[in-house]
């Protein structure tokens, strides 16, 4: 298990995560466990990335980091800030994604331009977050960064940030059309009909078993969700039990007010 050696910034987004090289010789972005969110969202991170990865989708490589109580006490910047009150980050197991590189030297954007948005190298795999979006009711829009490889004249796209998966700490499931999607529509460009989903589809639909819910689901430390099974177990067979559904969710986002198939005849 990595432990964080060395804290690198503090990161934007709501669950206050921080940038830190770990032990492995690995950067990861670390959310801790009190982060204003919800514990769960760790959980739901873990979660997230192996079902993702299990799709064959480029989530990014995680692992769970330890951090330590001298390194939170020396580090200022290891808080958690809520208003004008400021706590110290919880030490002990925390959730990281792994950064693609050393940060002195790859850089990851949240945005590209429109032009260099079309040239990313795998942009067809939104295609397959959406369907891994609706099956986990993502409250939160599809989260993603860009970077460039060594010697690769175009970006590619990670998807990150599996946090609100499962309507974050609810663990529930409150679909609604919209949810899921990636802002910029460019990204849906290649949707012809539903058949374009039809890879992911079919790895959910076919498969997929219990067992790798299962299994994803040994690997999420138990102070991560309170150490309630019952509660974690439910949320695995809904799961399940959701996966025929994905049809006729792309379905509805597509008759939504907002179009975002705009090539789909």
């Amino acid at each position: 298990m990595p432990r964080a050696v060395e804290h690198i910034r503090r990161m934007r987004g709501g669950a206050q995560a921080h940038l830190m090289r770990c032990s492995d010789d690995y950067y990861y972005i670390v959310k801790f466990q009190n982060n204003p969110q919800h514990t769960r969202v760790l959980a739901n991170e873990l979660l997230g990335t192996i079902l993702a990865k299990n799709l064959g989708l480029p989530a990014a490589p995680f692992a769970v980091i330890e951090v330590g109580e001298d390194l939170i006490r020396l580090t200022e910047e290891l808080v958690v800030q809520i208003g004008l009150s400021r706590s110290p980050c919880k030490p002990g197991l925390q959730f990281g994604s792994r950064y693609p590189g050393d940060p002195a030297e790859t850089v990851a954007f949240d945005f590209l331009p429109d032009d260099a948005l079309a040239q990313v190298e795998n942009q067809d795999d939104f295609l397959g977050m959406l369907v891994f979006d609706k099956w986990t009711c993502n409250t939160n829009g599809r989260q993603a960064v860009f970077f460039r490889e060594p010697g690769r004249p175009n970006h590619q796209a990670l998807m990150i940030d599996n946090g609100f998966c499962f309507n974050a700490g609810e663990w529930n499931f409150p679909d609604a059309p919209l949810r899921g999607l990636y802002a910029r529509q460019r990204v849906y460009d290649s949707v012809r009909a539903l058949d374009s989903f039809e890879p992911w589809l079919n790895r959910l639909e076919q498969h997929f078993s219990s067992d790798q819910l299962d299994q994803a689901a040994k690997q999420v430390p138990p102070e991560w969700y309170e150490g309630d099974m019952d509660a974690l177990y439910a949320l695995l067979d809904r799961l399940d039990r959701r996966r025929p559904r994905v049809r006729q969710q792309i379905e509805e986002a597509r008759k939504s007010s907002r179009q975002p198939f705009s090539n789909w005849k």
